[in-house]
């Protein structure tokens, strides 16, 4: 079946609203090439530009990628200095076309552990983004699921010491108000590709009731195609969200 083929049986009232995606395989991907792992990261951008591009086509509403993790930090030196290379030229080369095609650009995390430079041209990008409402595309850089959950936390304890608010009053709604980003809707489906099945720290809070799709499919060959059978797989599925239907 081609892309077209399947992009034209799936239900447009179907879609999910928010997609997450792990972005995993990149380093796996150039070791079997016999190449140094920035080549794999390098193949992932790409594969990145891709998937933007389709979820906005498709009318997909937001589009989360973990693109660096709290954990990431111990990676080599080396490799975060190419990875945050990448991300800079990412930002600075497609930002003309974010533009165009209506994609709000939005960073969630702690930025405090970026470069000044980066810093700088993320700020640039989300700012000459912010009016544009076809995709909000959010990179996870520097993010943790744990390090958000203890952010908002501390939060909505500050509140409390400042008497805005008292321990009676903590429900969802207000924890929300506490995350990185308490407008953007709970992922309706998480992808994450390369084979492992677990989430990595991502999105703890927000995955509660998300449709889960695990792929074996390195990152960097994760095609138009393969994120259309994730899409496929999406709306053959009936999500219960705790309930019991009747039938």
């Amino acid at each position: 079946m081609s892309d077209h083929e399947r992009s034209s049986i799936i239900s447009p009232e179907r879609l999910p609203n928010h997609v997450a995606i792990i972005m995993d395989g990149n380093g796996r991907w150039a070791k079997a090439r016999g190449l140094p792992r920035v080549f794999g990261h390098k193949k992932g951008v790409e594969t990145a530009r891709k998937i933007v591009i389709k979820s906005q086509e498709l009318g997909i509403k937001y589009l989360s990628l973990f693109t660096f993790s709290k954990e990431n930090w111990q990676r080599p030196k080396e490799e975060i200095e190419a990875l945050f290379q990448l991300l800079k030229e990412y930002l600075l080369n497609e930002l003309s076309t974010l533009k165009e095609k209506g994609i709000r650009l939005r960073v969630m995390g702690d930025k405090e552990d970026l470069s000044e430079d980066l810093r700088e041209v993320i700020s640039l990008a989300e700012k000459e983004t912010s009016a544009n409402e076809k995709l909000h595309l959010i990179l996870a850089l520097s993010y943790g699921g744990k390090a958000e959950t203890l952010r908002a936390a501390r939060l909505l304890g500050e509140r409390i010491k400042r008497n805005e608010l008292s321990t009676d009053d903590i429900s969802e709604r207000t924890f929300r108000e506490c995350l990185y980003l308490p407008d953007v809707p709970d992922p309706d489906l998480l992808i994450r590709t390369g084979g492992e099945m677990r989430i990595s720290n991502f999105y703890l809070f927000q995955l509660a009731y998300t449709e889960l799709y695990f792929t074996p499919v390195l990152w960097p060959d994760f095609t138009e195609k393969e994120y259309l059978k994730a899409l496929l797989e999406f709306q053959r599925r009936e999500r219960r969200f705790g309930k019991v239907y009747e039938f």
